[in-house]
Order: C-alpha cells, then sequence, then structure tokens
C-alpha cells in the first residue's frame, strides 16, 4: 500500500501527507487552526458591522 503523498508547495517534492515540516527545505505546511481563527474573526467582524447597523 502506498502512503498518501503531497507537494511541497517551496521545494516541489514529494512529502508524506501526514508530515507538518518538509525534511527537504523545512516548510512548514499551514494547519487548520488557521482557517478556523480567520474564520472566527471574520465572523465577529459581521457580528460587531449588524449591531452598528
Amino acid at each position: 500500500m502506498k502512503t498518501p503523498t503531497k507537494e511541497c508547495p517551496s521545494c516541489a517534492m514529494e512529502v508524506e501527507e501526514k508530515l507538518k515540516v518538509c525534511p527537504i527545505c523545512a516548510y512548514e505546511f499551514p494547519t487548520q487552526s488557521n482557517w478556523i481563527t480567520w474564520t472566527a474573526i471574520l465572523l465577529i467582524l459581521l457580528f460587531i458591522l449588524m449591531y452598528l447597523f
């Protein structure tokens, strides 16, 4: 069974999908938490705008 891989956007090497840092160039893959953080910030801003108007 072949392990799932992903391409590093920095060095274009195929690395294991579970890795958080590329072993070739040390690129740190973004995590899901950044997406969740930005979504929360956007929702808070929308609620503030709704309150003001």
